[in-house]
């Protein structure tokens, strides 16, 4: 295990804007990287972690924030005279130099004299066990060679930090698990500090002393891979590392919490009615017959995954996913239950949707241009509009608009996604989706640059486009100064 003594790179505040579009690609971003560590950043694709690694190398410039190596800014550094090497995905090795001189091109340009390039080159290819390639041609190695050697050219110049862009992506299932073995040895055996980016969870729980869990440009968990996959912080991260199923429920008693039709004993003490959001990974799921079960429910699939059976079952609205070495089958009754390490609870998100809509000449409520059929009127106690069309409260005074906004409030549950965009108060894209249990939660990013959450039964697809329907009937309104 590679040693540490103190942070190398801290990342405080970052954030990074694309003045093109006003994107927010990376959103308030702190971070600590400890010597000798090995940090993956995680995510799902447009999360912000490539983005997030090209500030530290240098390649992009924050838009605000600070990056610091030894306690010392290098965040307008430029990317030459930072002490950090980074490894693409594509190798980006020359075609038309042999082995030896794509390793030694670094060297080369900082004149180092040549018998310590020839030692260099050789105790790189030593460590990336290609000795005697020198005189190859890149055009003859396969993707796992090549691979190699874009790392022995990134370490030959003897970084601080090596930085790797989804460096296995390319390559075949088998090759890219013998690959992540290599690579952690390379850096047991190096001591240096490797900062890795991948939306592969496998890659991660594999190799990584931490874990960045990213999600949107922000960071949702840092830990190590056993805390992220034990215990997730929220449902994108339970969802996202590893398979998992998540239900939502109620805490019914001391130590004691209801979800999926059953109760359960669990190991974590939140107050009595508080309500959560269960995790339960499918290899605790105990299959049981039905009487022993403390849900009860019916076999919808069985899958042979080699090792063991993927069982979904049906219980009442809810759909659980088991893994076990015993098959069962197809429409058979079944029970399951849960030890109380088993399930992991937090404390449920609010995904209550708010948003400020605009109050019109007519003094009624507006939202991306459509009429909300609510008026200013019922929002103050007492109100009225005057024949002059001055609005009062209960004592005659009047309400000054000029400095009054009004927020509009609704629930997951009564937004209603259609594919016809037109019939939606506001239209976006699905950018997330996580499954619980009984239904989907989405994530729709809208045109007007906001995210709104969604509940749904129905399966939709990631970027699906879809227009939102949103009842004003089913809106709450407050009443708020503007500052």
């Amino acid at each position: 295990m590679a040693t540490t003594n103190g942070n190398i790179i801290e990342l405080k505040h970052v954030t990074k804007k694309f003045d093109d579009n006003g994107y927010v690609a990376v959103n308030d971003f702190n971070l600590e990287v400890r010597r000798g560590e090995f940090v993956t950043f995680l995510g799902p694709s447009g999360c912000g972690k490539t983005t997030t690694l090209r500030m530290i190398a240098g390649f992009d410039i924050p838009s605000s924030g600070e990056i610091l190596l030894n306690n010392k800014s290098i965040t307008d550094l430029p990317p030459y005279e930072r002490p950090i090497n980074t490894v693409f995905q594509r190798y980006a090795l020359f075609p038309h130099m042999n082995i030896y001189d794509n390793i030694a091109f670094g060297l080369k340009q900082k004149k180092v004299p040549k018998d310590q390039i020839t030692r260099k080159v050789k105790h790189m290819l030593s460590l990336v066990d290609l000795e005697g390639f020198e005189e190859r041609s890149v055009a003859t190695l396969s993707g796992g060679q090549q691979q190699r050697i874009a790392i022995a050219r990134a370490l030959v110049n003897e970084p601080e930090i090596l930085l790797l862009d989804e460096p296995l992506g390319a390559l075949d299932l088998k090759m890219r698990q013998e690959m992540q073995i290599e690579l952690k040895a390379m850096h047991e055996r190096l001591g240096i500090t490797f900062i890795y980016v991948t939306h592969d969870q496998e890659e991660a729980l594999t190799m990584s002393d931490k874990i960045v869990v990213m999600s949107e440009g922000q960071i949702q968990q840092v830990g190590t891979p056993e805390d992220v996959y034990n215990e997730p912080k929220n449902a994108f991260v339970a969802d996202f590392i590893g398979e998992s199923n998540i239900f939502s429920g109620i805490m019914s008693g001391k130590l004691k919490v209801r979800f999926c039709g059953g109760e359960f004993d669990c190991l974590d003490d939140i107050e009595q009615g508080t309500h959560i959001t269960a995790v339960v990974r499918p290899e605790d799921v105990q299959l049981t017959t039905p009487e022993q079960g403390t849900v009860k429910g019916v076999v919808m699939s069985v899958i042979f995954k080699g090792v063991h059976y993927e069982i979904t079952i049906q219980a009442g609205k809810n759909e659980i996913v088991a893994r076990s070495t015993k098959a069962a089958k197809v429409g058979e009754r079944v029970g399951f239950t849960l030890d109380p390490d088993g399930i992991h609870v937090m404390i449920a998100e609010d995904h209550t949707n708010t948003f400020l809509v605009d109050i019109n000449k007519d003094y009624r409520l507006e939202y991306n241009g459509q009429l909300l059929h609510a008026s200013m009127t019922k929002l103050i106690r007492g109100g009225k509009r005057l024949e002059d069309g001055t609005i009062v409260d209960a004592n005659g005074d009047e309400i000054d608009l000029s400095r009054t906004k009004v927020q509009a409030a609704i629930q997951p549950g009564d937004i209603e996604m259609t594919d016809k965009e037109e019939d939606g108060l506001i239209q976006g894209n699905i950018s997330n989706l996580i499954y619980q249990g009984s239904h989907y939660l989405y994530i729709i990013h809208t045109d007007l640059e906001q995210d709104f959450a969604v509940y749904d039964e129905d399966l939709w697809n990631m970027g699906d486009r879809v227009g939102l329907i949103m009842p004003a009937e089913k809106m709450t309104f407050t009443l708020k100064n503007k500052k």
